[in-house]
């Protein structure tokens, strides 16, 4: 087993100095272990720091063993090839010039003549027939992130790092990526927002501004624990409402007891059979004592008060996100999409052949099928984007389409202002309302979307394309890559909410179940 990491004390901030990790505490084993946390928090950041990538600003970093690290893609330029991303490159000349009969003594007793079969071996191991001198810049970005993959376990580091790994991956990439974790003898830190490779973790730790937490188990270990924080936070919500309620009524009944008490002194004063000093020193015993008792009761009505803010925001945090949003008003028997032997494709290279299928009411279909297979081309023949070589494309009611950058957004501008430029008809009260929903509240909704997180982005979409008058088809394409799982739970929110017709590119099992899809589309 592998020594362990283990961060102390340990901050870094971003250049204008907004802190991103600070006084974080936290080691990691050989276990396998899922990094979760919302957009922003610092998981990223967090793996670059152990990778040796970013230097740390504050506190202690200790590694033990050696790290491999795959980054969220897999970066190229056009010459770098399959052996350049194992750094086999000068391992490989060596063989080829030995098979030559070029390379010296010296250099023959440093030939590795297992090399080539245990690449390849590395590679199948993830689904891949490339060549070592395969360029990068050939392959998908699926086939890309497999690749790094491979050269990841290839070289057996202690640790591997693995940054949202099934990113762009189809379902058979997918399952690699478990298969290959499953099988893996290193220690693993895995920054994923994906429930099914999460489910197969030895632990989860999330990352939050205040710290990290460590959940052992898997991911519905974690979901298990964190509904009984709810639950605990629910309670402590209702003890703390009921102690404001009770000081509040035990202010009152002492407030109206001291009434009863003033009313019979000034009795008492009006028949004179008091002395006046003693009048005077009963009159200032009782002024202090309703000064005490009232700093006393404030005191306490405020603690409590702060009690029941502390666990109502502490709920909003775990509260799993609902979403209300107006009705489509589609009809179950209104056809919104008719393809009819559809063929299209790129210059001279056909992608989709023979293509037919109709959309009715408000149905929900999933368009599956490997990377390649021609998904987002599928999404740009029924917007327009293409026009089909073959066949004919019916689009028959509005359509709103979110693709992965949510283009129809301008980022230049707040997210409060697309609202209005989407929604011409809504005034100031609905815009803030449908933002709201979406938890863009007051001053979150002047937020600029190119200041936006990936999650953040997607919602803020979502939020103009439903809040005040939502399309009869919505289409999306992969919308929980990069996302968190705060991130996606309020992206499921709002489908859920939705009543109009869903057409949604998704290789997400776990969300393609969430959001009730009721048809699958295998290309």
């Amino acid at each position: 087993m592998p020594a362990p990491i283990t961060v102390s004390r340990l901050g870094w901030s971003t250049p204008d100095g907004r802190p991103v990790l600070s006084n974080l505490d936290l080691s990691f084993g050989g276990e396998r272990t899922g990094l979760v946390g919302r957009n922003g928090v610092g998981k990223s950041t967090l793996l670059k720091l152990i990778a040796g990538d970013l230097a740390p600003q504050s506190g202690e970093l200790s590694i033990g063993g050696t790290l491999g690290m795959l980054r969220q893609a897999v970066q190229s330029d056009p010459r770098e090839t399959v052996a350049d991303l194992f750094g086999a490159t000068a391992a490989l000349a060596l063989l080829q010039r030995a098979e030559r009969g070029d390379a010296d003594a010296d250099e023959l007793t440093h030939a590795d003549w297992t090399l080539e079969a245990r690449m390849a071996a590395a590679l199948g191991r993830l689904g891949l027939q490339a060549g070592p001198q395969t360029p990068l810049s050939t392959l998908s970005g699926g086939q890309r992130t497999r690749t790094g993959l491979a050269a990841l376990v290839f070289n057996e580091p202690d640790f591997i790092l693995l940054d949202e790994p099934t990113n762009n991956l189809d379902r058979d990439g997918r399952r690699a990526v478990i298969d290959l974790l499953a099988g893996c003898r290193s220690g693993a830190i895995v920054v994923s927002h994906d429930r099914e490779l999460l489910e197969t973790l030895d632990a989860i730790v999330e990352l939050t501004s205040l710290g990290a937490t460590r959940y052992g188990a898997n991911f519905s270990h974690y979901r298990e624990r964190k509904a009984l924080e709810l639950a605990a936070a629910q309670h402590e919500l209702a003890d703390a409402d009921k102690r404001v309620a009770d000081l509040a009524e035990r202010t009152q009944v002492v407030a109206e007891r001291k009434a009863r008490k003033d009313r019979a002194g000034h009795k008492r004063r009006a028949k004179g059979d008091i002395p006046r000093i003693q009048l005077n020193t009963l009159r200032n015993r009782s002024e202090a004592t309703s000064a005490s008792n009232a700093r006393l009761a404030e005191r306490r009505r405020a603690q409590a008060i702060e009690n029941a803010a502390s666990a109502r925001e502490r709920i909003e945090v775990l509260q799993p996100l609902t979403v209300a949003v107006p009705s489509t008003g589609l009809p179950p028997g209104k056809t919104v999409l008719r393809i009819d032997a559809a063929g299209v494709g790129y210059d001279d290279r056909p992608v989709i052949r023979d293509l037919s299928f109709a959309m009715t009411g408000p149905e929900r279909i999933a368009v599956t099928g490997p990377n390649g297979s021609g998904k987002t081309t599928l999404l740009a023949l029924v917007t327009g984007q293409l026009l089909p070589w073959t066949g004919t494309v019916r689009l028959m009611t509005d359509v709103a389409t979110l693709d992965q950058q949510v283009s129809l957004l301008d980022p230049s501008a707040s997210i409060r202002d697309n609202f209005r430029r989407l929604n011409p008809d809504a005034d100031e009260n609905a815009c803030r309302a449908s933002l709201a929903r979406f938890m863009f509240r007051a001053d979150a909704a002047l937020q600029l979307v190119a200041s936006l997180s990936g999650g953040q982005l997607l919602r803020a979409g979502l939020a103009c394309v439903l809040g005040a008058s939502p399309p009869q088809l919505l289409i999306l394409d992969e919308p929980t890559n990069n996302l968190d799982l705060e991130s996606i739970a309020a992206i499921e929110a709002g489908l859920r909410a939705y009543d109009g017709a869903l057409l949604v590119v998704s290789h997400d099992e776990a969300f393609l179940q969430a959001i009730g899809i009721t048809r699958r589309l295998d290309l």
